[in-house]
Order: C-alpha cells, then sequence, then structure tokens
C-alpha cells in the first residue's frame, strides 16, 4: 500500500527554509532504502495537482489535465447513484473581493452547517434545473451537478485555487460557457440573500459562489489499488501557514514515516509518493547488494535538493 503525501513541497521560499531547518532522520531513512520509481505532474500552472494526478495514475484512471472523475467518485460515497451521468462536484464557497483581484478562500473556512447549506442549495438548484442539470446534495461542502457538457469537461482542483486569484483558473472551454453564466446568476442571486445576511452579522464568511471541479463519467478504481493518503500538511500549506506545516512535517516524520522504514528495515516493500506543486516522485524499495545500499547512502541528496525538485 503506497503512502501519498500532497503537498511535501511548495514553490514558496519561506516554506522551503522552514523545511531545511527541520531534522528529518526518518523521511531521510526512506529515501536512502529506496529509489524513484515514477514521476507525474508538469508545472504548476497544471488543472490537476500532482498528488490528484499521481493518485488516479495509482488507481488506473485515464484523464486530461483537469478531467478526472473526482466528482463521480465522491457523490457515490456520499450515497449518490452515479451511473449514466457526467457528473461535477459544486462546492459552495466565498469569493473575497480585494483591491486588484478575487480570492477564494477555503470552503472549510466557512463553517457551513448543513442547515446553512441546504438553504443555500434549495435556492440556487432551480436555477440549474432550469437548464436540464440534475443537482444533489451530499455534504454541507459537497454539491453534486450532472449534465452532458461536463464529460471530459476541464476545471481547475480547489487544491490549485484556493487563496489564488481565481482569475487565473476560471473555465476558458467551450464547453463552460453555461457554467460560467450560471455561475454568475448563482452570484447574483446570493448577494441579497438573507441567510447571508445572517451569517455576517455573527462574524461568518458569506456562500457567494461555487466552484466546479472534478468533471466526468465514473471510472472503475482497479482492484487492490489501496493508498493511504496523509494529508495532514494540506491546510497549514494552503494557509502559508508553515510554521505548523513544519510541525505536520514532524508528526509525519515520528509516525507513519518512522513505520514505513521500519517495514523498509525489516526488508518489506515499501512505496512512499511525494507530492509538490509540479510533480510527484513515487519511491519504491528494491533488492540491492551490500555494496549498493552503502553507495547509494553516499550519494544521497540533501532532502531539500529531493523536495524542491517536486
Amino acid at each position: 500500500m503506497p503512502l501519498l503525501i500532497p503537498f511535501a513541497s511548495t514553490l514558496s521560499e519561506a516554506a522551503r527554509h522552514a523545511f531545511r531547518d527541520l531534522a528529518m532522520p526518518q523521511l531521510s531513512r526512506l529515501l536512502t532504502a529506496t529509489r524513484p520509481a515514477e514521476r507525474w505532474g508538469s508545472d504548476e500552472y497544471s488543472l490537476t495537482p500532482p498528488h490528484e494526478r499521481a493518485l488516479a495514475a495509482l488507481q488506473g484512471w485515464q484523464g486530461d489535465d483537469g478531467a478526472l472523475p473526482w466528482a463521480a467518485l465522491h457523490a457515490a460515497a456520499d450515497g449518490i447513484d452515479v451511473a449514466g451521468h457526467a457528473w461535477g462536484e459544486l462546492t459552495p464557497a466565498h469569493w473575497h473581493v480585494g483591491r486588484d483581484h478575487i480570492t477564494l478562500a477555503d470552503p472549510q473556512a466557512l463553517a457551513l452547517g448543513a442547515d446553512d447549506s441546504r438553504r443555500v442549495f434549495d435556492a440556487v438548484r432551480p436555477l440549474f434545473e432550469s437548464e436540464g442539470w440534475l443537482l444533489a446534495w451530499g455534504a454541507p461542502t459537497r454539491w453534486y451537478a450532472a449534465h452532458a457538457t461536463l464529460a471530459g469537461l476541464p476545471c481547475a482542483s480547489l487544491d490549485r485555487v484556493i487563496g489564488r486569484n481565481v482569475d487565473l483558473w476560471l473555465l476558458a472551454h467551450p464547453q463552460a460557457r453555461l457554467v460560467r453564466r450560471l455561475q454568475n446568476e448563482v452570484q447574483m442571486l446570493l448577494y441579497q440573500f438573507p441567510m447571508n445576511d445572517e451569517r455576517e452579522a455573527r462574524g461568518d464568511l458569506s456562500v457567494n459562489s461555487f466552484w466546479l471541479s472534478g468533471c466526468g463519467a465514473a471510472q472503475a478504481v482497479h482492484a487492490g489499488a489501496a493508498i493511504e493518503v496523509d494529508d495532514r500538511l494540506r491546510a497549514p500549506a494552503l494557509a502559508e501557514d508553515w510554521a505548523a506545516w513544519a510541525e505536520a512535517w514532524r508528526a509525519l516524520d515520528a509516525g507513519p514515516l518512522a513505520a514505513l522504514a521500519q517495514r523498509a528495515q525489516r526488508g518489506e516493500a515499501v512505496s512512499l509518493v511525494l507530492c509538490g506543486e509540479r510533480h510527484a516522485e513515487r519511491h519504491d524499495t528494491h533488492r540491492a547488494s551490500l555494496w549498493q545500499r552503502v553507495a547509494r547512502g553516499w550519494r544521497a541528496q540533501p532532502l531539500h535538493t529531493t523536495l524542491e525538485a517536486l
């Protein structure tokens, strides 16, 4: 079972400095005991971040950039019948209007309860259904939409957009014209939505838009594709809280990575997938002679060099 770690590296110079000051003995042991096996990704402007691309590949999925069917997978897990449709995940969101651009706040910062979520969902639902869309509520920050235009529609992952200028990631595909119109209509409807006045009065963020992602028809996950994803680095990385990110790295090293290193020391086959903003790289153990293991230790790169290449 591969251990996959999203946001193991970022392009932030502050994050790089934070990591260079860390002692990571278990990660060092693992990288000495393994060698690179597969690499996914391209650059920091891809719609699909490397951790999603790697996870999709390990599950046996096929799909272009930004067109991997996460919505159908999540909807099925939420008990929704996804057969026969192309699905997209609609995430209720707060778009913060700044002086120079609009940014997307982390949906978790909404602290959106089920009652508020359903009130907004019921309000916007007729806009979609009048255009022939099927909408389903899965959880407070997980709504789902089915429509023929969502088949293969490339969309930026939420993990690319949170905290960033939405203009860089808005849909430009010809199939997205209807989505953009619905987005504008939803924003106008929610601008004077009474619930938002209530939320703002108690200091909560308003729900003023949505983000569409993970579009496509369901794909089967390969049998035996068991993957452990430890995403504890995600929240601090997206919030650019590098002290918390470094602390999460320490916990990873002392916990899951230490357990993986012990298994590798016992001669078991282990696999570690480290994911940055541009690339994800899988490191697997392999049989090696004593001389090869010693030589690998001599040639080992500093940890920060390995991660900064992701």
